[in-house]
């Protein structure tokens, strides 16, 4: 096998007995030795957020400065007797919306680019993963005015990199992206 990252990939996914071929052997230790695996660096915290639930997903949420004080239930498709109270769900929909759009904002204006107010709505979606667990799924719908299509579509497929919960959920969910462009 050859000694780039991707023939390290196709190494170690066909290789039966499951063990690097010398050249790649040798070319994790280059990586490694230039620390190109980023997953494997401590990251250095600017800012740290505390919440603690308290009776799960029929109980209360409160964040550590108080700001955050919420009464959480189960929302009435999956049991709940009614919608009136936020959900786990709504929360990480909130946070990615948020989130997102600041990566959006963060990417247009390094790329000096005219647009309108943007809006990122998210729709987290809950469902059952096949072996006893449940599994979200998120579609970010981002409304970029001023812009074309392409541009739009170009400038979410850049702040999905910059984003951190994008960062975060990146291979563990499906994530959709849909931009669209109106005024």
């Amino acid at each position: 096998m050859g000694g780039n990252f991707f023939s390290i990939i196709t190494c170690e996914l066909y290789n039966s007995n499951r063990k690097l071929c010398n050249t790649c052997q040798f070319a994790v230790s280059k990586f490694a030795s230039k620390n190109l695996f980023a997953k494997s660096k401590k990251m250095k915290a600017i800012y740290i957020a505390s919440a603690t639930a308290t009776g799960g997903r029929n109980g209360k949420v409160k964040s550590s400065n108080g700001v955050l004080d919420l009464e959480v239930r189960f929302p009435k498709a999956m049991g709940g007797t009614d919608d009136d109270h936020t959900n786990p769900e709504m929360l990480f929909a909130a946070g990615y919306s948020a989130c997102f759009d600041s990566a959006l904002n963060r990417v247009i204006e390094i790329g000096k680019i005219k647009t309108g107010e943007t809006t990122v709505t998210a729709e987290v979606s809950i469902g059952a993963n096949g072996t006893g667990g449940f599994i979200l799924a998120v579609k970010l719908n981002a409304n970029i005015p001023g812009v074309s299509q392409q541009e739009a579509d170009d400038l979410i497929a850049k702040a999905h990199q910059v984003c951190p919960y994008s960062n975060a959920t990146r291979g563990n969910i499906e994530v959709t992206l849909v931009a669209t462009v109106n005024d």
